[in-house]
């Protein structure tokens, strides 16, 4: 897995950390273990452990400048809205397969 952070004001920067990553599902246990050092959302999918073995910079010079204004609350509200059942049918019909084709697994048992 790789993650990216960009530094949208400021020094332009890039930062990546690169490591193989384990995924937790509502079903799995380990989900409830760490799903308390989140805020509540509904809609939560996974979550993602990685310990990272390699971090790489670059220079950012791409990276356009941003402001932020504010946390979105479209995904919460839509999610809170639609309830567990929706959500898994969602999930279904949209989430069973990665953009480049793989089993999510998303909801096996």
């Amino acid at each position: 897995m790789t993650i990216m952070f960009c530094a949208f004001e400021g020094k332009p920067l890039i930062l990546r950390l690169y490591r193989e990553a384990k995924i937790y599902h509502k079903r799995d246990s380990d989900f409830h273990k760490y799903s308390n050092l989140f805020p509540e959302n509904v809609g939560a999918r996974q979550i993602v452990e990685m310990k990272v073995d390699l971090v790489q910079t670059s220079c950012g010079f791409a990276v356009p400048f941003m402001d932020f204004k504010e946390e979105p609350t479209t995904l919460n509200s839509w999610a809170t809205k639609q309830g567990e059942e929706k959500i898994e049918e969602y999930w279904k019909n949209k989430n069973t397969r990665s953009i480049d084709g793989f089993e999510t697994k998303i909801l096996d048992a």
